[in-house]
């Protein structure tokens, strides 16, 4: 199993682009950038990559775009660095369409279904040889609750495809309802040891996700601070129809470790139950927060991964709201450089 104890997303290079291009994708992350990232004491990479950069609509392969991950991963190998490969969208399926009907029809459909097994039998007979630096992560955020069995029975039949090419690399992923930390004990234990448990960690949302123009209930105007008093924490998510989100239920009587910890306690029961390693594919705060007190929520949070040995990649490096370069957030970077 490779180490994957300190890293950071690749969000909105190959996935998420703001247009997918090939200029696009030449300039957004560069060997610099990996440089940066090495510099700043990062073991690995998370990269997402949607099925666009490498597949046409009707599912042919752009072989000309593959050098994009190519090189990624020999630029982090010449750092000592490993690298994620994360399918963040497929034919059929991406996240942010989880509302929308009709647009993700991947357990729904055996032609959906076929192209996503497709998609890894190219991707693991390319990277399978990379087993020791490259891990391979099935799918971002499945969110629907309802599509738990089914999710389960398409790792399985994914795991199998990978196999016959890659037997020797880590396979990644998570539960249902967005890598919920709390559904992963619904997922079926592997037969295969060699695999790790995702989820994701943007708790508590009112402040990791303040202003969010995606989040319309959330108040531009709302300054959130960390941490605060759990009764305002509890008053403000009620008040924007935040009803159903944990930190309103919790009983947690403070906003901090104590409350973290509570989030993440079912993900590492389920991971240690089932006897696979435990891992947080993304976290992190709005670029909308203030330094400190996204310093804070930061310190908190990896106080608690290292008590429990959980690695863990920020979401993001760049841009994307969650990027945490640039000015603003010069102190954040020489924090997280030190952890």
């Amino acid at each position: 199993m490779i180490r994957l104890k300190k890293g950071v997303n690749l969000g909105g290079f190959l996935s998420q682009c703001s247009e997918y291009t090939n200029e696009h994708y030449d300039t957004f992350i560069t060997e610099e950038d990996i440089q940066i990232i090495a510099d700043m004491n990062f073991d690995h990479v998370r990269l997402p990559v949607d099925y666009e950069v490498i597949e046409t609509p009707e599912g042919e392969e752009i072989m000309g775009n593959y050098h994009y991950i190519d090189d990624t991963i020999k630029w982090c190998k010449k750092r000592g660095m490993n690298v994620i490969l994360d399918v963040h969208k497929t034919w059929g399926y991406f996240f942010d369409n989880a509302s929308k009907a009709g647009l993700n029809t991947l357990f729904d459909s055996d032609e959906a279904k076929e192209r996503f097994l497709h998609l890894w039998e190219r991707l693991s007979a390319r990277y399978g040889k990379y087993h020791d630096t490259v891990a391979m992560e099935l799918l971002n955020e499945v969110v629907n609750p309802e599509y738990c069995d089914r999710w389960n029975e398409l790792i399985g039949r994914t795991v199998a495809v990978i196999r016959k090419n890659a037997p020797k690399t880590t396979i990644i992923y998570g539960g249902v309802e967005w890598n919920s930390a709390a559904t992963l004990k619904l997922l079926e234990a592997p037969a295969d040891k060699n695999t790790i448990f995702t989820f994701h960690y943007y708790e508590p949302l009112l402040f990791t996700h303040q202003k969010a123009p995606w989040v319309p209930t959330i108040s531009p105007e709302l300054k959130v601070h960390y941490p605060d008093e759990m009764s305002w924490y509890r008053a403000e998510s009620e008040k924007i129809g935040f009803q159903g989100l944990p930190c309103v239920n919790s009983p947690a009587k403070t906003m901090g470790v104590e409350y973290h910890e509570e989030m993440i306690m079912e993900a590492i029961t389920a991971a240690k139950k089932m006897g696979v390693t435990l891992y947080c594919g993304e976290f992190g705060v709005i670029d909308r927060a203030d330094e400190f007190d996204a310093i804070r929520w930061y310190k908190d949070v990896l106080e608690l991964f290292k008590k429990y040995d959980i690695g863990y990649a920020l979401w993001s490096y760049k841009e994307m709201d969650f990027g945490i370069m640039g000015g603003k957030y010069t102190r954040l970077r020489e924090f997280l450089k030190e952890q």
